[in-house]
């Protein structure tokens, strides 16, 4: 019987996720190029034949690629001094500088519309600011404005990629007379070429996927791209699939071509630093004043990327008048007493969330862990096949699976009614963030020998008691992880629930851009702090209690 559930399991799984994710996929090209049943290329080259489309797709590219150049120039400095010289040492750097890449870009995003706006906080505070706004809501805006949300992904890689060079290649090349220069441009460069080169791929993947910030900030200024545009044509009147799905295609084409140039990177330009023999960093020692240059560097990116946006959101979140500004007595906590008391929408948004979020993370945490079992344990020969369907999604732009999810479900609702219910939004969470479960429990699984199980087997464990004794308590703190970031991300999620959440159906982010684009800036403003506040405090209360937890 437990071998014929063994044989069972892989086969059933990969069904399961062939209906989630592949189905889905498949949809999208077969939407893009059959008509009435017909193999149809007409569509798709009239979609991709507009002018207007092809000056999107070029927009996409531009902004990912200067997205890459901005993000670099903000991490590279940083990165260094966190991994040569005495800043190092300070360690809370390293959580401080994750914040960006935590805050949702829609909030982020809206933080910074409200403080450069005309009259906005910005010119509140200093007058003489007046006229800034005309930069800002420009390309360069929506450059910088990305650039600080994905900086600290760069900053990971430049800083990890750093840490593994040892300091004996710099201080040979300058026992050899080379320079601090030389050293950079002969040494240092070249060994982080590899490493720098997958984290610029990621950041584009990631920017061309983007759709909170180009959503806010890029409609304000006509800068339209791959994101909103499938959006557009998948949810505004006359609503478009089929060129929703060829541009989705389209899109898919850019990201794969990407993830390739990416693994031929890897193999090429990946150099091996760590032997067998002991590295030694020795500390940059430096100047005085550049030390204190490194210390404003360092606040300046700060306020820049957290500061700001965060204080534009509170601020706005408490100011009664929003035409008073700063003035004395313009401040409330009413706008957070309305969203629990009068305001039934914005209590509903968040339970919404909350219920979505529990759910779609319990239901990844059960899946994904299922699958890490079967690919380690069995010796079916597609096993490897289910572990890489199920962490596709990852590799493919959110708003696309989404669409897929669309068509696919909305083709079969005669047989299973599930589009337009709560439950085609658990479903579509579940498949966008499974890959999270499945990274962070195999993670765990990899360092448990198998002679554990081995050993259970021995003294005549039962496969289940095996599971629950023995496999459980040493993966759970990997399973945790993943239920964690799956809760955290799905309840802040937008693309997904701005495009199948059932009519009159409100989730926080929904509830936030509403308020945002219908004037009720304060009411909306509140709910993201709520959402950001719930967010990290959830985060840091399991972080807590993982590590309370150590087998």
């Amino acid at each position: 019987m437990n071998n014929t559930i063994k044989k069972l399991g892989v086969p059933v799984l990969l069904a399961i996720l062939v209906v989630l994710i592949v189905c889905p996929l498949v949809m999208i090209f077969a939407k893009a190029v059959i008509t009435d049943g017909h193999l149809d290329m007409t569509l798709a080259a009239q979609t991709l034949k507009n002018s207007d489309n092809l000056k999107m797709i070029g927009n996409s590219l531009l902004l990912s690629a200067l997205v890459v150049i901005v993000s670099t120039l903000i991490a590279a400095p940083l990165a260094y001094l966190f991994s040569r010289t005495r800043f190092a040492k300070y360690r809370f750097f390293d959580i401080v500088f994750m914040i960006p890449f935590m805050t949702p870009p829609y909030i982020a995003s809206m933080g910074w519309i409200l403080f450069m706006q005309k009259r906005g906080l910005l010119q509140q505070l200093l007058p003489k600011a007046a006229g800034c706004e005309k930069w800002f809501f420009t390309l360069a805006g929506l450059v910088i404005v990305m650039s600080l949300h994905v900086f600290p992904f760069m900053l990971t890689m430049l800083k990890n990629a750093m840490l593994n060079i040892p300091s004996s290649l710099e201080e040979a090349g300058a026992v050899f007379g080379a320079g601090f220069g030389s050293r950079l441009r002969k040494i240092f460069i070249p060994l982080l070429s590899g490493n720098y080169a997958i984290g610029a791929l990621l950041v584009f993947v990631k920017t061309i996927s983007e759709y909170g910030t180009p959503s806010t900030l890029g409609k304000r200024i006509g800068f339209d791209v791959f994101t909103t545009e499938i959006h557009r044509y998948a949810t505004v009147a006359p609503v478009a699939f089929g060129k929703a799905a060829t541009l989705s295609s389209v899109l898919i084409g850019v990201c794969l071509c990407m993830w390739l140039l990416q693994n031929y990177i890897t193999t090429r330009r990946t150099y091996n630093l760590v032997s067998g023999k002991g590295k030694k960093f020795t500390e940059v020692k430096l100047p005085a004043v550049v030390n204190v240059q490194a210390w404003i560097y360092i606040v300046l990116v700060l306020v820049i990327a957290v500061g700001i946006p965060y204080f534009s959101v509170i601020s706005t979140s408490l100011i009664k008048l929003r035409g008073y500004g700063f003035a004395k007595g313009n401040f409330t906590f009413q706008h957070y007493v309305e969203l629990f008391t009068e305001n039934t929408k914005g209590i509903n948004a968040l339970l919404n969330s909350f219920v979505l979020a529990v759910t779609a993370a319990t239901i990844c945490a059960l899946l994904g862990t299922l699958i890490v079992l079967a690919v380690r344990r069995s010796k079916f020969r597609f096993r490897k096949v289910l572990e890489g369907v199920g962490l596709l999604p990852e590799m493919l732009p959110g708003i696309v699976l989404v669409i897929g999810i669309m068509l696919f479900w909305n083709q079969i609702y005669n047989v299973l009614p599930l589009y337009n219910t709560m439950g085609i939004l658990v479903l579509a969470y579940v498949v966008l963030f499974l890959p999270y479960t499945i990274q962070y429990v195999t993670s765990s699984f990899s360092q448990v020998s198998g002679s554990l199980m081995a050993a259970g087997q021995v003294f005549g464990g039962s496969p289940v008691y095996i599971f629950r004794r023995i496999t459980l308590p040493l993966i759970k703190k990997g399973v945790a992880a993943g239920w964690m970031m799956t809760f955290i991300i799905s309840f802040r999620e937008l693309v997904t629930a701005s495009l199948i959440a059932p009519p009159n159906t409100l989730v926080v982010s929904t509830f936030i851009v509403r308020e945002f684009e219908q004037g009720s800036v304060s009411v909306g403003m509140a709910m993201a702090v709520i959402c950001v506040f719930f967010t990290t405090t959830a985060l840091l209360i399991l972080n807590r209690a993982i590590d309370r937890k150590k087998v």
